[in-house]
């Protein structure tokens, strides 16, 4: 039995083969550069927690080593990570049987918040992940002041 993709507009299982995430693939190469090999990085995965203490962003970076990978603040408070994690390198003898780990540019972008330390940002990898603190500036509370009533 083969599958054979109809094109019969009144056929209610004419995309049942279809592919869901046909969509997104053209998509993303043109976000990401246009190559096939970049769009599968391009969303490095991210979580940004808030403590009362600071920002933490941790990012799942398996294979990328410190010197690829760049941690910035543009225009005083975007929080850009951004590398390359570089494609194995290929002996003409080898023979490949799956290549299903993605290498390419990566880049992710965060707006931070008003109270954030930009001066004061570290960031550390880890086991594979990325961690960057932005400290939080201590809110000030608003002086008050009593002023007696005469009278």
């Amino acid at each position: 039995m083969s599958i054979v993709r109809r094109s019969n507009v009144f056929d209610p299982f004419a995309d049942l083969w279809a592919d869901p995430f046909d969509a997104f693939r053209s998509i993303v190469p043109a976000i990401s550069g246009g190559s096939s090999e970049t769009a599968a990085f391009a969303n490095a995965r991210v979580d940004w927690k808030e403590t009362p203490e600071a920002h933490v962003f941790k990012a799942d970076l398996p294979g990328v080593k410190k010197e690829e990978v760049k941690v910035e603040v543009e225009d005083g408070n975007v929080l850009v990570v951004s590398g390359e994690r570089t494609k194995e390198k290929e002996d003409k003898n080898d023979k490949w049987h799956r290549v299903e780990r993605s290498s390419g540019k990566f880049a992710r972008r965060f707006r931070l918040p008003e109270d954030s330390k930009v001066e004061e940002v570290k960031a550390g990898l880890e086991n594979g992940v990325l961690t960057v603190t932005v400290p939080k500036a201590e809110v000030k509370k608003p002086e008050v002041k009593a002023i007696e009533i005469s009278g």
